[in-house]
């Protein structure tokens, strides 16, 4: 058995998103996110791949960083002298590469927030979203105060996202329209120079819309089933894989096209695994330049920039020599104390359900024992690919198989799987959760009295799903932040899910009675035979910690185990290490005491 992973190693280090190459390829710019402050690190590039002279800008105010393989938090100018960012007070503001004082150029924060920045090609006018709710442009020279901000669209989107100015001084933007979610059916809205407004309606979504500099509109769109990348009115590849992931955020840019657009480079989701490949624009051949999840792809002279993570790849900022396709590693966010013996890949199993198979992967233990983990994704409509994931070999270490499923309804496998889940959330993924943990018993992954289910948020949902209609198959369960309400989910959750149970439950209030029985909340005599631990933040705003509260008073009262436990200040997730690090305490100790031979952390 390995060495045991202690917890603070899996907390240790910082965050990085969003690098770009600045203007050239010269130097490469990302956010740097640690102890609770976050700014932008400028890199200069020198010619033998090495990193030279670096800066620190965007931290007076600072940034609001994106997350993970979004952004949308700073674009720089044409001529890389100068960021415009997002600070946390919600407005943007100019900052020049040289460093100085910063210049405010709105004033709408911080009741109100921007994102997706982009710096037109003139270098004049900044683009960008208010609240997912309003497209606006404002000066970079004269408009501090906001009193030049411009309103670019009509207010008759539901929601817009990532605004992108093409060189005739155009933009478009994607929107899309309640109960529709952006990975349902979403369309490109252009603003021309003369104000007029028009729009391009794909058959299901489309994201990332922007503009070669011949004129060439390029997106990415699901219309032939898988989300690949459009070059004008047709896919520049058709192939069953897909080229991005779900639209839960701004930033995400997922393609890159050359300096001369004679090639383009783009990801590849392999069910769950990565690849980085570049595409002959002309020709159509792809080669195939690097494995792991790659994102915000910038390219940029004779060099490709990217955010790269796998599961042995600690997530890093990376610069590829397009000359060559030799790579080098500008910077790596979590702590240096991982050892390649700590991170294994894990292996791609399809499981057998009467309904069709549900894809998964199988982190597999070095020494089984039958401890197994079945560990299912958030969203619904997302799922976790072969990135870094700390959690995964903190429980390998101590003797845990981790089985992760896509039940129907997760992204990565096609238009048709993902959409499967519609009007019936809370009965088909928990389905495939209950057949995920029968299958890995008939393989000897997993054993009766061993198995345990963890699921975060819908993945909570779907867990306690499982455990009222098979008490029996799950040794514990542990929810963090869990939906376990769906009628007080679809009345209070924040903006952007509000609408998220229409399609997958269904329209209310005639559908209240669905809602009703497959929410745990109102079934808690079905959960009194596993024990539960549930973990939740009294600040969180898209799931209100009253869930987790009702449901284990009610569980409790009936004779049920449910230890409850929840964290001040914490929202929907856990950032503060102190609470990050008893996370990990409290859910090993809760299975020592109820998983046989269980190891307590």
């Amino acid at each position: 058995m390995p060495a045991l992973i202690p917890a603070d190693r899996c907390i240790a280090g910082r965050d990085l998103s969003e690098p770009r190459l600045l203007p050239g390829g010269r130097a490469i710019a990302y956010v740097n996110a640690a102890g609770g402050a976050a700014h932008v690190v400028v890199q200069h590039l020198l010619d033998d791949g090495a990193c030279g002279a670096t800066a620190q800008l965007a931290d007076n105010p600072p940034i609001r960083p994106g997350r993970g393989l979004g952004g949308g938090a700073w674009c720089a100018t044409p001529d890389g002298r100068a960021v415009v960012y997002v600070a946390a007070d919600g407005n943007l503001w100019r900052q020049s590469t040289e460093g100085g004082g910063a210049e405010q150029l709105t004033t709408h924060g911080p009741e109100r927030s921007a994102t997706g920045v982009y710096v037109g090609h003139d270098g004049a006018t900044v683009a960008y979203v208010i609240d997912q709710a309003e497209v606006c442009s404002v000066p970079l020279v004269g408009g501090e105060g906001g009193g030049g901000a411009v309103r670019l669209d009509r207010g008759d989107a539901d929601f817009v996202l990532d605004p992108w100015v093409a060189p005739d001084g155009s933009v478009r933007w994607m929107a899309w329209d309640v109960p529709d979610m952006p990975w349902d059916h979403s369309r490109i809205v252009i603003a021309t120079s003369g104000a007029e407004l028009r729009e391009e309606r794909p058959v299901g979504c489309v994201q990332q819309p922007r503009v070669l500099p011949d004129g060439t509109p390029v997106c990415v769109r699901d219309d032939t089933g898988w989300a690949n990348v459009w070059l004008g009115a047709a896919p520049l590849l058709t192939e069953p894989v897909e080229h991005a992931g779900p639209t839960w955020g701004a930033g995400q840019r997922s393609y890159a096209w050359s300096p001369d657009a004679a090639e383009i480079a783009f990801t590849r989701n392999e069910q769950g695994f990565g690849r980085l490949c570049v595409v002959d624009v002309a020709g159509g051949a792809v080669r195939e330049v690097a494995r792991g999840v790659h994102g915000q792809l910038s390219w940029e002279g004779h060099r490709l920039a990217a955010l790269r993570t796998g599961a042995g790849t600690p997530t890093q900022v990376v610069v590829y020599d397009t000359r060559t396709w030799e790579r080098s590693v500008v910077a790596v966010g979590p702590s240096a104390d991982w050892q390649p013996t700590d991170l294994v890949e894990p292996t791609a199993v399809q499981l057998a359900t009467p309904e069709g198979p549900v894809h998964a992967r199988l982190y597999a233990a070095d020494e089984p024992d039958g401890r197994l983990i079945v560990w299912l994704h958030g969203g619904p409509t997302d799922q976790w690919q072969v990135t870094f994931m700390p959690r995964v070999a903190y429980w390998r270490s101590r003797g845990w198989s981790i089985l992760v499923p896509d039940h129907r309804g997760s992204s990565g496998h096609g238009r048709e799987y993902q959409q499967a889940l519609r009007g019936r959330w809370g009965e088909l993924d928990v389905a495939d959760a209950i057949a995920a943990a029968h299958a890995a018993h008939r393989q000897g992954w997993g054993a009766a009295g061993r198995t345990v289910v963890i699921g975060g948020s819908a993945g909570g949902f779907t867990a306690l799903g499982a455990v009222a209609l098979e008490p029996e198959l799950f040794a514990a369960a542990v929810l963090l932040y869990p939906v376990t309400d769906l009628l007080d989910l679809a009345e209070r959750s924040y903006r952007f899910e509000r609408h998220y149970t229409d399609s997958l439950v269904g329209p209310l209030p005639a559908a209240e009675a669905v809602y009703r029985e497959r929410s745990p909340v109102w079934h808690t005599d079905r959960l009194t035979r596993t024990p539960l631990l549930l973990l939740h933040g009294d600040a969180d705003a898209v799931v209100p910690v009253e869930q987790s509260r009702v449901l284990a008073e009610r569980v409790n009262a009936l004779g049920g185990r449910v230890e409850l436990h929840v964290y001040a200040g914490e929202g929907h997730g856990f950032r503060q290490p102190a609470n990050q690090l008893d996370e990990y305490r409290r859910i090993g100790d809760f299975l020592a005491r109820h998983v046989q031979i269980a190891s307590a952390s």
